[in-house]
């Protein structure tokens, strides 16, 4: 039987902050070794191939970890889920930052992805069951969709400046003061949960094939920079995780107490939620990762003035997160938000598509920044509302985990296809006789067109999500709470 005791109003928003911060530090982890690469190469003595695994090994626990965690969440107590995250990501930041050899880095960054899964999985649940009434809820879903969306361009801004001023090892220790002093707050203001019990869901076998299935399935689509798409390492592989998600799916219809019930995808909000989600993830992440490229590359900044450059996202997506989009959700309705945020996208995408060899930040970048940072700062509320629109208290963690596996397995995707398409097109251009410099623009700009096309087929998909019921949002003093989490 699961129960949970929703702390106060008052106490609401610091559980909120807390939340926040340790999936900021999550977050944030994710994007802020991505500047530190060449340091960490030329002070550990990675080999070029090796140097993507400090990426990977990330990504492999991370994207694989999410379901479980989730579920974990629903059956034992979400803020046992959550503290024990926290309390793993810290120690292993530790590890990392007194790191001396390759080795020793990824074995940390592994366990680092396992604790940032198992802490991210619970925490947007977290959020919807400590606010129940649709006003506060879309408040507090804009704070935590800036958490998850902005903390990526935060993150290159802060590994700039750290790695430039105090050296690479800071951008894995700065995360244990805060590590320790968010463990600590969470098991102050969390609400004390127990959860619907092991019983309820132990299938230990649909708990394997699954991980077992995504965590294949993520090595494969970051392998292919290495290998290929059409290598037998990566078909087979690919088959190999494709035939054990299967086995989970068939397992997951049939099982008394299943690890994933198969009831969340009954909503159509809900499972387009998580489809436009992967494709919106995987389009945008062509801006983070290639813009960055672009701007060293063929701009030539350094270290701190790439962050800096890509800072007008996260001031754009701040602005519309924390301010604007809940504000229109709870008028409005997320679909409708949803629609003009993933427009806004794709142009910035397809103006980033654009940009020229020998272009100029002001003109030619800085304006497809803004339409991205403000579309982001209206998509991602919206689909952080939808994907939790039919979750119930038993199933917001792993409704919740489902959210973020889509994210990460969106944004392994992009990463790995659009990266790969710029390559091949920049060595097609440079056999062509093109300069360096004109040929790695070509491979930018088609990466970025491809990615915008990403993005307008999630347009598309969300354009046929069912329109909201007559049944809109109450005012606030008629908006009843959800049953079992009244504040008390």
């Amino acid at each position: 039987m699961w129960r949970t005791h929703t702390p106060a109003r008052t106490s609401r928003w610091p559980a909120l902050a807390v939340l926040c911060a340790g999936q900021l530090m999550v977050i944030l982890d994710g994007t802020v070794v991505n500047v530190a690469l060449p340091a960490l190469q030329r002070d550990l003595g990675f080999s070029p191939s090796g140097l993507a695994w400090v990426l990977n090994a990330y990504l492999v626990p991370f994207g694989g970890l999410l379901l479980l965690s989730g579920r974990l969440g629903d059956l034992v107590g979400r803020k046992r889920v959550f503290v024990a995250g926290l309390v793993i990501f810290t120690a292993a930041s530790l590890l990392c930052g007194v790191a001396q050899d390759p080795a020793t880095l990824l074995a940390a960054r592994f366990v680092q992805g396992a604790g940032g899964a198992v802490t991210s999985a619970v925490t947007l649940g977290m959020v919807v069951t400590l606010f129940p009434r649709p006003r506060e809820r879309a408040k507090a879903i804009g704070v935590y969709s800036f958490v998850q969306s902005a903390g990526g361009s935060l993150g290159l801004l802060a590994g700039g400046a750290l790695t430039q001023t105090v050296g690479w090892h800071w951008i894995f220790f700065v995360n244990v003061p805060i590590g320790i002093a968010a463990a600590l707050a969470a098991g102050r203001v969390l609400a004390p949960e127990s959860g619907a019990g092991l019983r309820e869901g132990s299938d230990a076998v649909g708990a394997l094939l699954v991980t077992t299935a995504l965590m294949l399935g993520v090595y494969t689509i970051v392998g292919t920079a290495g290998r290929g798409w059409t290598s037998a390492h990566t078909l087979g592989c690919g088959a190999a995780a494709l035939a054990l998600l299967l086995a989970f799916v068939a397992r997951q219809a049939k099982a008394a107490h299943p690890l994933l019930p198969l009831r969340v995808f009954r909503s159509r909000e809900v499972s387009g939620a998580m489809g436009i989600q992967a494709l919106m993830v995987a389009g945008m992440f062509s801006f983070q990762f290639l813009c960055v490229l672009y701007l060293q590359k063929v701009l030539g900044f350094d270290e701190l003035r790439t962050g800096l450059g890509i800072f007008p996202v996260s001031v754009s997506i701040g602005a519309l997160s924390l301010g604007l989009s809940p504000r229109l959700i709870a008028r409005f309705g997320p679909r409708a938000v949803l629609l003009p945020g993933l427009a806004l996208i794709t142009g910035g995408l397809a103006a980033l598509g654009r940009v020229p060899a020998g272009g100029s930040y002001a003109v030619d970048v800085l304006p497809a920044l803004l339409p991205l940072g403000i579309g982001f700062g209206l998509a991602m509320p919206s689909l952080a509302t939808l994907a939790m629109s039919a979750a119930t208290p038993q199933d917001s963690g792993i409704a919740s985990g489902m959210f973020n596996t889509m994210q990460q397995i969106g944004s392994a995707f992009g990463l790995a296809v659009l990266s790969t398409l710029a390559t091949t097109h920049t060595d097609a251009l440079r056999a062509d006789g093109a300069s360096n410099t004109s040929a790695l623009t070509g491979g930018y700009q088609l990466a970025f067109r491809i990615g915008a096309a990403l993005v307008a087929v999630a347009l598309l998909l969300a354009a046929t999500l069912p329109r909201p019921r007559a049944t809109a949002l109450r005012p606030a003093s008629e908006e009843e709470p959800v049953a079992g989490n009244a504040a008390r």
